[in-house]
Formats: C-alpha cells, sequence, structure tokens
C-alpha cells in the first residue's frame, strides 16, 4: 500500500485537507510539496537522523506539513499543547532536546526566552523568521532521505514528579519507505477507513489522537476535515457538508452535543457518518447510551495511550451488552496483575499490563521506563481495571493519581507544585471530583500555615500564585481548606480517601473560576 506521498503524486490535484473554521482546502500535491520542502529545510538547518524539533501550533495544515516532514527527514516533531504556559513550554522544548521551535503569532509569546531558534508560519517578527519565506528561498542540492529511516512524532506523557514525560517510540526503518505507516494499515482493518473516508477531527491536533488519526486517513488515500475548536453544532453541520464517514471524539464533546436544542440536533444530515471513535476519558454510561439511541450503533471506544503499548476496542453491539466495559484487546495481549506481580483471574481487580503491544521509553527518565515494565516485560500505562469471563476489560480508576478533564489528561502532582509556591500553603494534595460536562475537574485541599486565614480571599489568591507557572486549564476549580491530609505512618499521602471523600462532595470549599 502506497504512503501518503505516493498518493499525492499518484492524484496531486485531489482536495485532502479542509481546514473548516478558516475555509480553507488543501490538495495533496500541495500538502506533499510543503512537508518535502519542509523536509529539505530542516535538514539546511543542520538536524540529523533521529533529533527533534518543537511545534507550538494551533490547528493549521502546518501541523501536518511538519509531522510529515519529520517522517521524511528522519526526525521527531515534538507536537506541543498551545495552552501551556512560558515556563511549561521552556521544559518541554529542554527536555525533548529540540533544536528550534516552530510557532505562530498565536503562540510566539509563550517562547519568551526559549533560548533556540524560533520560526513562524506567519509573517516575520522580530523575533521569529518566516518558515514559508525561508521555504521559498531554499537552493542548492536536495538532500537525499532514502537511507534515514521515517521519523515520528515525540507526543508528552506524565511525569512521576508532575512533570510531562517524552514517549519515544522507534524510528520505522528506511526499508519502509513509499510504503503506508504500519499503523495506519492496522486502522484501515480495525476500522474500515480507506479512499473513500472524510475523517472529522474536532479536537486540537497537539493530541496524539486526532494528530495520528488525521495522519492516518490520509496515509490511507483519505480526506480529513479539521475544526479550529470544537463548537457542537458546527460539528454537526460539517458532518453533513462534507459528507463524514469516520469521526473522533472525547466524552465531553458528546455532552455538549447532547445538551443542544432537539431542533438543532434534528436539522442536520448524518446518513454518512457510521463511525464515531471516541477515548481519552471513560465516557458516562448514560450519555453514551444517549449518544447510541441518536447515532446509532456507529460509536467505537478504544482504550490505548501515547505510549502504544496495547489496545482495546469495542463497538457498539458489544458494548451494549456489557456497558462501562472498553473492549477486548486488538493490540497486545491482556493481564491483570496484582501489588506482587502475579496475574489475576477474571473478576479481580488489579493493575492492567500489556504483553506483545509496541514498545517506547521515556525520554530522559529510565526510572519512569522501569516502572512501566514488570520482570516479565509486560507494560503497563499505570490503571487498575478488570477482566470478565469473555476478556473484556473494564478499568476502575486510569492512572490512579491522573485527572481526566475532557479529555485531557491532568497531572496532581504538577497542580500541587504550582500551588505550593503561596507562602500560606503548608501541604496540599489535589484530586478529581465528579463534573457534569468534563467528567473530572480538579479539586485542592490545602492545609495552610497557622496564622493564615482560611477565606475566599487566601483561596484566590493562592490560585492566582499558581497561574503564574499553570495554564488555566489546569487550575483547580475549588479549594478546600483541611486541618491535616490523610497519610501512611510512613509518610505516604492516601489519595484515595481523598477521592473517596470530595467524590461525594464536589461542591465543597470555595469556587476559583466558573465550570
Amino acid at each position: 500500500m502506497q504512503d501518503f506521498f505516493g498518493r499525492a503524486q499518484a492524484a496531486p490535484e485531489r482536495v485532502v485537507v479542509f481546514m473548516a473554521d478558516q475555509g480553507r482546502s488543501y490538495t495533496a500535491g500541495a500538502l506533499a510539496q510543503m512537508a518535502q520542502q519542509t523536509a529539505q529545510w530542516l535538514a539546511a538547518q543542520g538536524l540529523q537522523t533521529g533529533e527533534r524539533f518543537a511545534v507550538l501550533l494551533e490547528n493549521r495544515v502546518e501541523i501536518l506539513a511538519l509531522v510529515l516532514a519529520a517522517r521524511q527527514a528522519g526526525l521527531y516533531a515534538a507536537v506541543l499543547s498551545t495552552h501551556l504556559t512560558a515556563d511549561e513550554v521552556a521544559y518541554i522544548v529542554g527536555d525533548s532536546g529540540a533544536r528550534l521551535v516552530v510557532a505562530s503569532d498565536k503562540t510566539l509569546s509563550q517562547l519568551q526566552g526559549i533560548g533556540l531558534p524560533c520560526w513562524t508560519v506567519d509573517e516575520a517578527r522580530p523575533q521569529a523568521p518566516s518558515l514559508h519565506a525561508a521555504l521559498a528561498a531554499l537552493q542548492g542540492p536536495p538532500v537525499d532521505f532514502a537511507d534515514r529511516p521515517l521519523g515520528r512524532d515525540l507526543l508528552y506523557s506524565s511525569g512521576t514528579t508532575g512533570r510531562p514525560k517524552g514517549v519515544l517510540k522507534a524510528l520505522w526503518p528506511a526499508e519502509l519507505r513509499g510504503q503506508a505507516d504500519p499503523e495506519a494499515v492496522g486502522t484501515a482493518r480495525l476500522l474500515g477507513m480507506g479512499e473513500d473516508t472524510v475523517y472529522l477531527s474536532p479536537a486540537p491536533l497537539y493530541h496524539a489522537a486526532p494528530l495520528r488519526y488525521t495522519l492516518r486517513a490520509l496515509e490511507l488515500g483519505g480526506r480529513a476535515v479539521i475544526m479550529e475548536r470544537f463548537d457542537a453544532e458546527n460539528a454537526l453541520a460539517l458532518i453533513e457538508r462534507y459528507r463524514v464517514t469516520h469521526s473522533q471524539w472525547v466524552p465531553t464533546m458528546f455532552g455538549r452535543l447532547l445538551k443542544l436544542p432537539a431542533q438543532v440536533r434534528q436539522r442536520h444530515d448524518l446518513s454518512s457518518h457510521h463511525m464515531a471513535i471516541h477515548a481519552a476519558a471513560p465516557c458516562p454510561v448514560d450519555v453514551k447510551r444517549a449518544m447510541l439511541d441518536w447515532w446509532g450503533d456507529i460509536l467505537m471506544e478504544y482504550y490505548a495511550g501515547s505510549e502504544g503499548c496495547g489496545t482495546t476496542m469495542i463497538d457498539s453491539t458489544e458494548w451494549r451488552l456489557r456497558p462501562g466495559s472498553v473492549g477486548r484487546p486488538t493490540t497486545g495481549r491482556l493481564h491483570i496483575v496484582d501489588d506482587e506481580g502475579r496475574e489475576l483471574p477474571a473478576g479481580e481487580i488489579g493493575q492492567v499490563y500489556f504483553s506483545g503491544g509496541g514498545q517506547f521509553t521515556y525520554l530522559n527518565d529510565p526510572e519512569k521506563t522501569r516502572q512501566a515494565i514488570n520482570d516479565r516485560g509486560w507494560v503497563t500505562y499505570g490503571d487498575i481495571g478488570h477482566v470478565d469471563a469473555e476478556g473484556y476489560l473494564f478499568l476502575s480508576d486510569r492512572r490512579a493519581d491522573l485527572i481526566l478533564s475532557g479529555g485531557v489528561n491532568l497531572y496532581p502532582q504538577e497542580i500541587e507544585n504550582a500551588l505550593a509556591r503561596h507562602p500560606g500553603v503548608q501541604e496540599v494534595a489535589v484530586v478529581g471530583v465528579p463534573h457534569p460536562d468534563f467528567g473530572e475537574v480538579p479539586l485542592a485541599a490545602v492545609v495552610l500555615h497557622p496564622g493564615q486565614e482560611a477565606t475566599p480571599e487566601t483561596a484566590r489568591a493562592i490560585a492566582a500564585r499558581a497561574a503564574e507557572v499553570l495554564a488555566r486549564l489546569k487550575l483547580p476549580q475549588r479549594m478546600v481548606f483541611v486541618d491535616a491530609l490523610p497519610r501512611l505512618e510512613t509518610g505516604k499521602l492516601l489519595r484515595r480517601q481523598l477521592k473517596e471523600r470530595f467524590r461525594e462532595q464536589p461542591q465543597a470549599g470555595f469556587a476559583l473560576r466558573d465550570s
């Protein structure tokens, strides 16, 4: 099966990308040319096989071109969230070892003091030359990439200290040049994607699934419709306008779609839509049932992670028989393991491991890599759950401490570190509490130093200090002042006790921002 570049050469005039909010479309030939020129430009900057560059862009076609360029040039493209603060961007750029950063007018302010060459996909700025002007000015014989391996994305996951860690996967061997990405071939088999696919991506492309599935759709000869930002009614209109066949969602989006008035929901022709993929966070059973009642049995749920060590899937018919399950393995073999490393039988809860799946390392963190792999070589995302007698997986908790808010992973330790910057904070613990729209939102339990007053003003001051180094979406929505945090005699925080307490009291404490 040909790769995207082979397909673009065969049918260069075929429109393959629609930037819906911008009203712009791109042919396969134009996107391939942009990617190939960018690959040559990256080589001209001195980047060698396996080196990295960073991308900090809102949803724009240049993200696709840059990741395709990394593939051609045998490089890693570290695609960063546009919601990060300058401090968070600086950390990831430094940790990734990026040689340069590509940004835009909207994101350049997040690169202050980055200490690396910065380029913009918009008009040149004093701190950032124009990438497109640089591509137009390229001269000299092209670099032959034939013997280089194929590059990949470099996406960031959680770190044990609260800082995110890069998920580093091996480059594809050079022998695969000209062939479709093996992961795209697997997607074609499992999800029926191919040349007739029109894939709607309503989420930010800096997330693993939207980026990878969009590229797989193109790799398989399909087309992609990309929203700059999610809007529930507009998403329905785009399904009708572009005759969308496949789409990808998080449960928060389902909640917002279901809140549309009945007349709005019924206004659009969704008959072309035959697969709605969803993941990233647990989907409330009632929400999923309501979506099935509206869209029919077209929902396909999966459980996976950026690390790619294993995947489960469940279609709508299977899910109706087993509400709450995330399916059976499609990549790797599933194991449930207790704290002593023993494999557990069906029905017993333990840590979820996969064997025979993909391999990865956490960049610059061998200890975290070691913790993810047991003595039998099985790999875990860090979640707990159980399987039933037929091998269907049910998750009890995703990454026990992780907060999954609107499909975004929030890491309690990172939030706690930011809140602890305020001099009045003695101790702090952050947990996720239920939220009707986002699934979970962070709540902070704070022990104040003696003499500090437990008032709304104090809560807001602590949050404001944290906001200096923390993206807004990571800030707690509520703060509770407590006399002490529950701990073992060893000092280990009993976070589960806090989660159980505040799961029943999600409105406890003081509100810090609008929900």
